[in-house]
């Protein structure tokens, strides 16, 4: 192995022998073997590139992605960035304005989770579980979501070209989008029949309970006394909004719990001033349900405030860092993530619904269904169990 890989292996290995010899401090002699055991073994193998692969290598890029596959190793939030996207990330006020409504995960290519309502991704029928296997014409095998995400952004009328792979198609559909800046309503409502409100959350945005609250109002003064939530592709706004909007649902009561590597646990509570919507609630979700929509859910849940009809959500509720490394690199990793008030991890796991109903998966280009077995089965829940 030359003196130039020694250096860099040393540079990749040296911060995690240190956490290795700390451990050992700790009393955690076991991992501290365990982790020096890898560590060789790391070594070897880029030795064994170097010395035995058929073509000279690039060595930074062979690095790049061992560090790249350890952080896609924890989960498809966590991620390996270079230097310049940690300087992106650091020192640009905000993301252009332009964008296409879509949200991303990661699972061997870029994966859609949800289209935001009347974006133009949704108008051009694009789904959950989709998959992104370019953009702009960059692959996006080793592309993390947040330079996925980035990528999306643009000026507002700037073009964007995507290929898609669905279903069991080997051959990817080019898409073309032109970026907008959004404006869709966060909270919208209307009457499901005489005495059901039907409420669509799109965004779980800063002012999501102040919306839900007037739009359930305005449900109520039509004769609505149940109610349906609909979460179905609700991916965007922050974590803690979800939470902020299960408080108007429940009283004096756990709705989920904070845990975070060394700290201990914390349970998230609603007070004894919460809980002012009453109504008997059903919730609609899907795989497109993520991060402050599966909170708000998981707290209703957990205090038998409504029942979930759908699909398993996408079980995305944790918290990233940026962690800098000392070449200007970093790594974003996930450092908190959220818990059942039981306990349950709800973060790479999802939300299991009350009652599991298929939703239809058109070919690519076929018309949507009019016909909404989710809701039609949510309406007949209520129906059975309609107050006196």
């Amino acid at each position: 192995m030359t003196f130039r890989t020694r250096i860099i292996v040393l540079f990749v290995i040296v911060p995690a022998t240190a956490f290795a010899i700390v451990g050992g401090f700790l009393g955690k002699a076991a991992a501290h073997d365990d982790a020096y055991r890898h560590l060789r073994i790391f070594e070897d193998v880029v030795s064994l590139i170097e010395n035995n692969y058929v073509e000279e290598i690039n060595l930074n890029l062979v690095i790049d992605g061992a560090l790249r596959g350890l952080a896609d190793g924890l989960d498809p939030d966590s991620s390996y960035i270079s230097a310049d996207q940690v300087q992106y990330l650091t020192t640009e006020k905000s993301l252009p304005d332009g964008r296409v409504g879509l949200e991303l995960t990661r699972q061997y290519y870029l994966q859609i989770i949800a289209t935001r309502d009347d974006s133009p991704a949704a108008d051009a029928g694009l789904r959950p579980g989709d998959y992104v296997r370019e953009i702009n014409e960059q692959p996006t095998r080793n592309m993390s979501v947040f330079e996925g995400t980035r990528l999306l952004r643009g000026t507002p009328g700037s073009a964007l070209s995507l290929k898609i792979l669905r279903g069991s198609s080997r051959a990817p559909h080019e898409v073309k989008l032109i970026r907008e800046e959004l404006i869709t309503p966060q909270v919208t409502g209307w009457m499901a029949t005489s005495d059901v409100g039907y409420l669509r959350i799109a965004v779980f945005d800063s002012d999501v309970t102040e919306q839900m609250t007037t739009r359930i109002d305005e449900l109520t003064h039509k004769g609505a006394q149940q109610l349906i939530i609909d979460l179905r592709q609700t991916a965007e706004g922050p974590l803690d909004t979800g939470l902020d909007a299960a408080r108007l649902f429940v009283t004096s009561a756990s709705l989920a719990i904070r845990e975070e590597r060394g700290v201990s646990r914390e349970t998230i509570l609603a007070s004894t001033t919460d809980g002012e919507i009453r109504h008997p609630l059903v919730i609609l979700v899907n795989t497109g349900t993520a991060g402050a929509a599966e909170l708000f859910t998981a707290g209703l849940i957990a205090n038998g405030r409504a029942k979930v009809v759908g699909g398993q959500t996408l079980g995305r509720t944790a918290l990233q860092k940026l962690v800098d490394l000392p070449d200007g690199s970093g790594l974003l990793l996930s450092s908190v993530h959220f818990l059942t008030t039981s306990g349950t991890p709800i973060h790479q796991r999802g939300l299991q619904p009350d009652v599991v109903v298929n939703e239809p998966n058109p070919e690519f280009g076929s018309p949507l269904s009019e016909d909404d077995p989710v809701l039609k089965k949510a309406l007949e829940l209520l129906t059975e169990h309609r107050p006196a």
